[in-house]
């Protein structure tokens, strides 16, 4: 039988996950501090950075360097500590652990070992990044990291051509360009944002399309980026007059209204609203009259 216990309830051990800032020291949340202060490791992808940012903060424990090489081997010394009673947080460099970061390996081991996880909230380059972008933010799809290999990145694009949702990438200064031009070869000249140094100083916003985008100077770009590209054009459904009048009397079987009915039919198909009117007028409006 499946087993439940209360994340912060019940005797099993906890490991806490700490979104970091992305940018602004600022970022850092209140609840994240009070965690930190209570606990007796840290484990961390980078011990130095990490180590700045708690003594700015005034927080002095000690460090577990846990970072993508050491996964495994650190994963079992936390889990160790863990079940000895010990409390224990893991921070990667920036924003979430385990999203285009460390962590998702130490997560599973915890949870196959019986202890609970919990995260405290806090920054996102890729949820900023899409919330300035002005692009479509209903659906969204994060990538991450393309693969560094010319020809694994175009294979990997290729497989999201056709993904209608808005697609979230990161990119280093020192691959954006290549990252770019694969874009705009194999997506096509979408619209497009990159949102560089967030919450710095320097935060800017560049919008165009990804031809406009492979123009910019490379040294104007600097630090960690992400791209934000529209989504693949729905194509226009090829339903006939007769099928389109089938999906309208659905929907009013259905006890729609004529003006929902018509919107259901235009957004389920992608159909012009013109056009399912006019088939409106000819099939149904008779009838009501």
């Amino acid at each position: 039988m499946m087993q439940r216990e209360l994340n912060f309830e019940g005797p099993s051990p906890i490991l806490y996950l700490i979104a970091t800032p992305i940018g602004n020291r600022g970022e850092m949340t209140p609840r994240a501090l009070e965690v930190l202060k209570d606990t007796d490791f840290i484990a961390a992808e980078d011990t130095r950075n990490s180590g700045q940012l708690m003594s700015y903060f005034g927080i002095d424990k000690p460090f577990i360097s846990c970072h993508e090489h050491n996964e495994e081997e650190a994963g079992a010394k936390i889990v160790s500590l863990l079940k000895q009673g010990k409390k224990v947080c893991f921070m990667s460099d920036a924003g979430y652990p385990c999203l285009s970061d460390p962590g998702q390996r130490l997560v599973a081991r915890c949870l196959e070992q019986g202890i609970k996880v919990s995260v405290t909230s806090g920054p996102s380059a890729a949820i900023n990044a899409l919330t300035c972008s002005g692009l479509d933010s209903t659906h969204f799809h994060f990538e991450g990291f393309l693969p560094a290999k010319d020809s694994e990145r175009a294979a990997r694009l290729n497989e999201l051509a056709s993904n209608p949702d808005t697609l979230i990438f990161y990119e280093s200064p020192h691959r954006i360009f290549k990252t770019l031009l694969s874009m705009a070869a194999t997506l096509g000249d979408r619209k497009a944002v990159i949102a560089r140094e967030l919450t710095k100083a320097h935060e800017e916003f560049i919008r165009g399309t990804l031809s406009e985008l492979c123009l910019l100077d490379e040294n104007s770009l600097r630090g960690e980026m992400v791209i934000v590209v529209s989504g693949a054009e729905k194509k226009k459904a090829t339903l006939s007059d007769t099928e389109i009048a089938l999906a309208l009397r659905d929907q009013l079987e259905w006890g729609k209204s004529s003006k929902e009915a018509i919107k259901a039919v235009c957004e389920h198909n992608n159909l012009p609203k013109n056009k399912v009117y006019d088939i409106y007028l000819k099939n149904f409006k008779r009838n009501e009259d």
